[in-house]
């Protein structure tokens, strides 16, 4: 116990020390300023606006930004779809690997450009080395770098006084790409391959296990993938088990190394909303907030996993409990794999270093609920910060109506407009999750995906339906996604968790941007201070505890119960 609390007290400083920094230079990226690796990619950002006929200097307004993304979007779409279904007429495909069919052709296309990064598919028995690079490797920059760019637009609308325009989408999205994730992830990918993760383009290779059987090893281009895949919270998989496969997570620095990343840039932008609003204590509040419910998230799974499978427990051949280590890497641990699972559904991430489908209900139920929550404690790049900007402009709101005063944020005014927005926004989650989930239990056709009978049936459903509303893509194993109608609701639910949030956030940001800002009086309600940390805790727990709840109970609360009775499903 106090060895793995040792090391997540040694992550939670490593992060805590890092994020500040990494806010600080993202300051100065998207404000203009001169950095670092200035001189060796500002040629590089000139270049590219040229070839592409961006004027640098023209900024745009919210609905422009949105329309000007969405297109973007779209292109990077029809892109990767047509790589996908013509990957056996493309070079880099030594395994001879047949086109995806046209149903998970979309799937994977719409999951990789909204950063989803959902696989209803074995990486290395499904995908070429050329659809790996050229085609998801490429979706994990530009769609990370998609949500950092919202992001730091929606902090210019919340900081701006009288602007009309949110900044240059084009711009936003190119300074992500070169300054922020390619360093780093140039940096990653070397560190990985010194850990001994395969970077080749060599055929996969034929070996002799020790029973004497034959085993197919698959190799390729892994580390560049990987690096991105955590950084940019994509999490999509080189391999078919993601990062519990020991290519892509062979050592413990490797999987420390992985986690840090993926909360790396969500909790810098705390910092560096702090720098955009000229307020510090702003940043710093939003980060608290994060952090409370990141940690409450990793005891409770944390604790539920240590506590174990009470069908095992009792029974009297078990010497010593170890815990649950179904599902779980050895060399990882219950500590490692439950920190794993906390961060990233925390972070719309969705890599994996255990099998959440073997966790204990309990445990389960939590990294459903970081989901369902709207992947907001710390969440995807971008998209986890201007998330839980909605909630920040709900509880203001809230704060206003208990004191009978219209409701401010950082001096501006939040009035009806923004309040509609943020509301239609935040309905996207039980939409995608509710509605969709709803769907895929009672159609016939749809149940047939689903593993397990009872309360852990449900959970698999929801769990799937909460992955991809909330863009996050890890997911029960024991769900068959790969059957035709997952596909495809499953992709309308990733397109309308991400979209259905960042066109209403652009939106209230346009808004705000246009309002004076109201002078500090007596009865403005501070949003920086321990009040404010708390009343927010409690609006996003009490918006997602009345809304998901009665699903929960059903599933995987109604499975901790017969577990507890001695009834397995």
């Amino acid at each position: 116990m106090i060895t793995d609390l040792g090391q997540f007290a040694l992550y939670c400083a490593i992060l805590l020390a890092c994020a500040p920094l990494l806010g600080g230079y993202m300051y100065r990226v998207y404000s203009g300023q001169a950095v670092l690796l200035s001189p060796v990619f500002k040629p590089v950002e000139k270049v590219i606006y040229r070839i592409c006929g961006i004027d640098a200097q023209a900024s745009q307004h919210w609905s422009r930004y949105a329309v000007t993304l969405l297109a973007f979007n779209a292109a990077g779409w029809v892109l990767l779809f047509a790589i996908l279904r013509l990957q056996h007429l493309l070079p880099w495909n030594p395994a001879g690997l047949p086109p995806m069919s046209s149903d998970l052709a979309f799937n994977t296309a719409v999951s990789f450009v909204t950063n989803t990064n959902w696989q209803a598919y074995g990486g290395e028995t499904s995908l070429s080395y050329f659809s790996q690079m050229v085609g998801l490797t490429m979706q994990n920059f530009v769609s990370a770098s998609t949500g950092m760019a919202v992001a730091v637009a929606v902090i210019r609308g919340f900081a701006g006084r009288k602007i009309r325009d949110l900044g240059n989408f084009h711009v936003d999205m190119t300074r992500g790409v070169l300054y922020i994730l390619l360093p780093l992830s140039i940096v990653a990918a070397i560190f990985l391959m010194s850990q001994g993760v395969p970077q080749n383009l060599n055929s996969y290779v034929d070996a002799t296990t020790l029973e004497g059987t034959k085993q197919v090893l698959a190799q390729g281009p892994a580390a560049s993938q990987i690096a991105i895949k955590q950084l940019g919270t994509n999490g999509g998989g080189f391999f078919n088990v993601n990062s519990s496969h020991p290519y892509e997570n062979p050592t413990a620095l490797s999987n420390l190394l992985q986690m840090v990343y993926i909360l790396l840039i969500p909790a810098a932008f705390c910092f560096l909303f702090g720098k955009m609003v000229n307020d510090k204590r702003q940043g710093i509040a939003i980060f608290a907030v994060m952090a409370v419910l990141f940690v409450g998230g990793f005891a409770a799974t944390y604790s539920a996993e240590k506590a174990g499978n009470a069908l095992l427990t009792n029974s009297s051949t078990i010497v010593a409990d170890p815990g649950n280590m179904e599902g779980k890497e050895t060399r990882f641990g219950i500590l490692n794999s439950t920190l794993w699972a906390t961060a990233t559904t925390a972070a719309s991430n969705g890599s994996v270093n255990a099998m959440h489908d073997s966790l204990t209900p309990l445990g389960g139920m939590v990294t459903m609920l970081n989901m369902q929550l709207g992947e907001i404690v710390y969440g995807g790049v971008g998209a986890g910060f201007y998330g839980m900007l909605l909630f920040v402009v709900l509880t203001v709101f809230i704060a206003g109506l208990m004191v009978g005063r219209t409701p401010e944020y950082l001096g501006k005014k939040i009035e009806a407009r923004e309040i509609k927005l943020a509301v239609l926004a935040i309905l996207t989650m039980p939409i995608g999750i509710l509605v969709f989930g709803a769907l895929s239990a009672t159609v016939p056709v749809a149940m047939t995906a689903v593993q397990d009978a009872g309360p852990h049936g449900l959970s698999e459903i929801l769990y799937a339906y909460s992955s991809a509303t909330g863009n996050n893509g890890s997911a029960f194993a024991g769900f068959g996604a790969g059957m035709p109608f997952h596909t495809i609701l499953q992709g309308i639910a990733m397109l309308l968790g991400r979209y259905g949030f960042i066109i209403p956030i652009l939106a209230i940001a346009g808004s705000l941007g246009t309002k004076n800002v109201v002078p500090v009086s007596g009865g403005t309600f501070p949003t920086h201070g321990p009040l404010f940390v708390t009343l927010l805790i409690a609006v996003i727990l009490i918006v997602g505890g009345l809304t998901f709840f009665p699903a929960l109970a059903l599933g995987p609360i109604a499975e901790h119960f017969a577990m507890l009775a001695g009834i397995a499903y």
